[in-house]
């Protein structure tokens, strides 16, 4: 495992005062992204733990010239949200109600469960203290940022509980989170009886939705910026594991068997994306969804 660190560099813009700090292909990195209006400026994700933090909250900063700063994050996992502490007294934090819930409820388990994923991780966890949002919304909140107006939207469940997505509708950009990937197989976190929350119908619908909607330019939680088609391509993914999966299921097929043909499947069809291992959790997760 690579260290979990945020670089300050290569920033792409992507539209006027709209920028994107990439992950650089590294695990456990997010994309982040920084928003900026006459008077605000909106921080999406933290990076990993205080120290990633403390890098994005200085670009920030400095991005801002004094405008007021605002933070918040698509969803609770630690790469995405676990550095909020340190932008306590600095930046207004909020988010959707159910991703509260999953940071306040589930927050510890995940912070003990990604420290066990090896030294540099646990590197970036320490000191990490899970910061409570000084705004909390039901399922809409339109940020205005002077000029510009940021729509934060929670999905529902998704790839987690509390997804939510941010939109910057007079630069047509959409940030995802893990809801979509570049150049990856859809992540999903099932891990039973522990964590179940991720279901693979209800983030299709969010997907095949979203895809609807298009946006000029998509930035995902993991991967290169890219357009309507990684809309496109995640949700005929999750759409042809679907039917993969339930055809299968139907035919009474043992749960081991579909896992491997459809790993099979899938890795022929995109030889050139990485996370093959989430395809059989994504077999679990829709298995566990088959209408018997």
């Amino acid at each position: 495992m690579p260290e979990p660190v945020v670089h300050i560099e290569g920033v792409q813009e992507l539209a006027r005062d709209v920028v994107v700090i990439p992950n650089r292909q590294v695990q456990l990195v997010p994309n982040i992204g920084i928003i900026g209006g006459g008077h605000s400026v909106l921080v999406v994700e933290t990076g990993m733990g205080p120290r990633n933090a403390e890098k994005v909250l200085e670009f920030a900063a400095d991005f801002a010239k004094g405008r007021k700063l605002y933070l918040t994050t698509t969803h609770f996992h630690p790469e995405h949200a676990f550095g909020a502490q340190v932008f306590a007294g600095g930046a207004t934090f909020l988010v959707n109600r159910e991703q509260a819930e999953d940071l306040k409820v589930k927050g510890p388990g995940y912070l003990e469960m990604f420290k066990g994923l090896g030294e540099p991780v646990a590197r970036q966890l320490e000191g990490v203290e899970l910061a409570e949002p000084d705004v909390v919304f039901d399922q809409e909140y339109d940020l205005d940022l002077g000029g510009r107006m940021v729509q934060l939207r929670a999905t529902g469940r998704a790839h987690s509980k509390g997804d939510q997505v941010v939109k910057v509708p007079d630069a047509d950009v959409l940030f995802t989170g893990d809801l979509a990937e570049a150049g990856q197989f859809a992540i999903f976190p099932w891990f039973p009886p522990y964590d179940t929350d991720v279901s693979g119908t209800r983030w299709l619908a969010v997907m095949q939705r979203l895809a609807a909607e298009g946006a000029r330019v998509v930035v995902p939680g993991h991967g290169e910026v890219g357009g309507p088609q990684l809309l496109a391509d995640v949700r005929d993914y999750l759409e042809l594991l679907r039917d993969e999966t339930w055809v299968r299921r139907d035919s009474a097929v043992s749960e081991q068997t579909i896992v491997e043909e459809i790993s099979a499947l899938m890795i022929q069809r995109h030889p050139e994306w990485a996370g093959q291992e989430w395809i059989e959790k994504g077999v679990g997760c829709l298995c566990s969804e088959h209408p018997a």
